[in-house]
């Protein structure tokens, strides 16, 4: 073999062995406490912006559908053969909610200003949801074969599109 072969084949063990390192750290992460304050987060903010008698009944939507949308995804995922453990995904999946929390966030305060327009909630939006989505395509992109990924990522789409509905909504 020649010098450049060999220097090629490193490179390729390299790069294998560091996304080997980061599939390892991801599944690692064996904490719930941070999915569950941006869960906590998403729902206080939503439920101080609803109506006197609906703030409980918006906190218990939000939670809920945080919770059960993940898990319908995490459940989708191990159908189609991901390797992940439930636990796993639900972690990651509640840390990329975070984008849409801070939209919501966001959205919340431009409300007391005369920033607060529709067009303008739809761009915070926007913007959380696409980086939500990016991230979380990624992630179960990674445990899942090729040749299913768009049906484990559909209904990716679908729980985040979910939560922005609820957002504008609230």
């Amino acid at each position: 073999m020649n010098k450049r072969h060999i220097h090629g084949h490193q490179k390729t063990k390299q790069h294998n062995n560091s996304r080997t390192r980061q599939l390892s750290t991801i599944k690692n992460i064996n904490t719930n406490r941070g999915p569950l304050l941006i869960c906590l987060s998403l729902s206080l903010i939503l439920s101080t912006k609803a109506p006197q008698k609906q703030k409980s009944h918006v906190f218990t939507t939000v939670f809920a559908v945080m919770w059960v949308g993940s898990l319908v995804v995490t459940v989708n995922a191990q159908l189609l053969g991901a390797t992940m453990s439930i636990f796993q995904s639900l972690c990651v999946l509640g840390y990329c909610v975070f984008p849409l929390t801070v939209s919501a966030l966001v959205i919340a305060i431009l409300r007391f200003t005369w920033f607060g327009t529709l067009w303008l909630d739809l761009v915070w939006l926007a913007l959380g949801f696409v980086w939500a989505t990016r991230v979380s395509s990624i992630f179960v992109g990674q445990f899942v074969k090729r040749e299913r990924r768009l049906l484990a990522l559909y209904p990716v789409f679908f729980f985040y599109l979910l939560l922005g509905w609820l957002i504008l909504l609230f």
